[in-house]
């Protein structure tokens, strides 16, 4: 099964680069080609789950590619395929142009988000990562001739690059401790570990959008509906709360960070509540709520990973559900405004039923996905702490608050004169995708799934999700704690229905809490005046320093130049005659000393010559006699010599 591993993650990729290579020129066959491979990779992601596959191949020096689905992932991946093939289904009818550039996109961000949520090791987890942020940037900003998109992408992409950079220090953290393996980072020597718990927190926080990074998502929302329909409920924000599940227990190691995940879970459920149910805007309600429910995993990651596990299955249907159904009537209507949407479900009874389901899925009303999900996380948060558990309880209570304020105003019946608050956001069709139906088919499972859910928290599905996940046995449910948050949620949405125009809004809530007013007040103003000090000390120091080495150097040669003039050019004048007048001494002493004595050696040798050819007369008795003289001498000097 490791082929079909394999073709799981590269199969959307290649299709989704082909696409974007392609261009235009796909246009027609983009949408059933995108259709076509999200399918296969459904099949495979549900083939691969029981089966349990893995990957271990070379990579880079010191790092292996390693790829498998574990039990954690067996629950998610076809969680992930499943939603993005019902998200592409709608937007096979939504999107209408740049169909080849959406859909490549899409599918080569589906890849991403696989390989994501497959990794066993940091290398293969950071491009996986990487890919998935480039992505939604695109796809947020898909719109790219507005610069509102463009600019709300760059949010995006840069806020969720500053909590990314921790996966960088989590990852060299790995390396100096002698492991990229995710399962090796909880035995890392005590300072690694800390460090790498704090760049995984990061990372964690960042894609999840949870405090203070939360306000990347409200811009996000400025991406085509069946964009937010998958980044934000099975995607990239559903996979800063799988990294912290997956890394459970570098969190317990350390000790520290898991307080950290759990209180920031809970902050942030509570906080973001505030902010969804002060919020005039659909897609703003989403968004807010997107980042409040994503606290919980959070917490549950911290306290209960399988209540979390649970819990993002359970509130990625429901999300995907309730933006499709917000996109519908953005199509239909022209806006996203909720005093303009009312009666919008009863004047599209299907988007309206769908609506309803997911609306009441995440405002916690039993049976439905996130009331026993979120339970099984409290348990967990009570066992940790009871204040911990009351400030999660307290969200709970603006979950459905909040749902059911939107709940109640989308299907009380049309006021008169309700058209005057339409195309506030663009031209309307008044039909939901154009009239056709097929569009909507991706609702009923959806509700479906936000419908029934919740049973894995429930015996006995929940202790087979707590074994796959592998972090022990999940904190039991008690019964008394379940009857309170479906009371709580039951008169949440009742006091809503009852009264949707009456709730607090406050000023700072509307406003996102100022997380972004504080992050360029903080973060991009300080960031921005410390370039431009920079560039006017590079305009000011360094580049009259850089022009003034020029200048210096053309004096130094005219210096150099007249040095040569005055000094060494008459000094080289002085060499011919100095060197004339060394000849002449030299020739001088040639001819007098040297020439001299050599003529008197050759008149030496010449003599000798005429002494030595005297003896050479040619007569035998005359050489006989030489010869005796000089054996004469030869014993004489023997006779000496002794």
């Amino acid at each position: 099964m490791s082929a079909a591993l394999w073709a799981l993650v590269v199969l959307p990729a290649l299709a989704g680069g082909a696409l974007l290579l392609v261009g235009r020129r796909a246009e027609r066959v983009a949408p059933a080609l995108a259709l076509t491979v999200a399918a296969l990779v459904a099949g495979l992601a549900v083939a691969v789950a029981p089966a349990r596959p893995g990957i271990d191949a070379p990579f880079l020096a010191g790092a292996r590619w390693g790829l498998a689905v574990d039990g954690l992932a067996a629950l998610v991946v076809p969680a992930v395929a499943a939603v993005a093939l019902l998200v592409l289904a709608y937007a096979a009818a939504e999107i209408r142009s740049d169909r080849s550039r959406f859909h490549g996109l899409m599918l080569v961000f589906l890849a991403a988000v696989l390989l994501t949520a497959t990794a066993t090791t940091l290398p293969v987890l950071l491009l996986g990562w990487e890919i998935m942020g480039a992505m939604s940037y695109a796809l947020i900003a898909f719109h790219w001739r507005r610069d509102d998109a463009v600019a709300a992408g760059g949010t995006a992409f840069l806020t969720t690059r500053v909590g990314d950079l921790g996966l960088y220090l989590a990852a060299g953290a790995g390396l100096a401790g002698g492991t990229l393996d995710l399962t090796g980072l909880a035995a890392l020597p005590t300072g690694w570990r800390d460090l790498a718990a704090t760049g995984v927190l990061a990372a964690g926080f960042g894609k999840a959008a949870q405090l203070p990074f939360s306000f990347w998502l409200s811009r996000a929302m400025l991406g085509p509906s069946p964009v937010s329909a998958l980044l934000h409920s099975a995607a990239m924000v559903a996979m800063g709360g799988y990294l912290l599940v997956r890394l459970h227990p570098l969190l317990v190691a350390t000790g520290w960070a898991v307080d950290v995940a759990a209180w920031g879970g809970a902050l942030t459920a509570l906080a973001l509540g505030a902010v969804a149910l002060a919020q005039s805007d659909l897609k703003q309600l989403l968004a807010a709520s997107t980042s409040a429910q994503l606290g919980y995993v959070v917490l549950g990651a911290a306290v209960a990973p399988a209540g979390a596990v649970a819990h993002l299955i359970g509130h990625a249907a429901t999300k995907a559900l309730l933006f499709l159904a917000a996109g519908a009537w953005l199509t239909a209507l022209g806006t996203r405004r909720l005093s303009a949407l009312r009666g919008a479900g009863r004047r599209h009874p299907l988007v309206g039923a769908g609506f309803a389901v997911g609306a009441l899925a995440l405002a916690g009303v039993p049976p439905l996905a996130l009331w026993a999900t979120k339970d099984e996380v409290l348990a967990g948060a009570r066992e940790r702490s009871p204040v911990l558990y009351l400030v999660g309880l307290a969200g709970a209570l603006l979950a459905a608050l909040y749902a059911g304020r939107a709940l109640a105003l989308v299907l009380r019946p049309v006021p008169p004169g309700a058209e005057a608050g339409y195309d506030t956001e663009r031209a309307g069709t008044r039909e939901v995708a154009a009239g056709q139906r097929v569009p909507l088919v991706p609702l009923v499972p959806l509700a479906v799934g936000a419908a029934v859910l919740g049973a894995l928290a429930l015996p006995p599905l929940s202790g087979a999700v707590a074994g796959a996940v592998g972090a022990g046995a999940a904190p039991p449910v008690r019964g008394a704690d379940l009857a309170l948050s479906g009371l709580l949620a039951v008169a949440g949405v009742t006091l809503a229905v009852a009264a949707p125009t009456r709730l607090p809004a406050p000023a700072w809530a509307r406003a996102w809490l100022g997380l972004d007013p504080a992050a360029r007040l903080l973060v991009v103003r300080p960031t921005l005046a410390l370039a431009r000090g920079l560039a006017r000390f590079d305009d000011r120091v360094l580049d009259r320093a850089v022009h003034a080495v020029p200048g210096a150097a053309l004096g130094a040669a005219r210096g150099l130049a007249r040095f040569d003039d005055a000094v060494l050019g008459r000094g080289v004048a002085a060499v011919p005659v100095l060197t004339r007048r060394a000849a002449e001494a030299l020739a001088r002493v040639d001819d007098h000393g040297v020439d001299a004595l050599v003529r008197r050696l050759a008149r030496a040798a010449r003599r000798l010559g005429a002494l030595a050819r005297r003896p050479q007369t040619g007569l035998i008795h005359q050489y006989y006699v030489q010869v005796v003289l000089v054996l004469g001498a030869a014993v004489l000097i023997l006779l000496l010599a002794r």
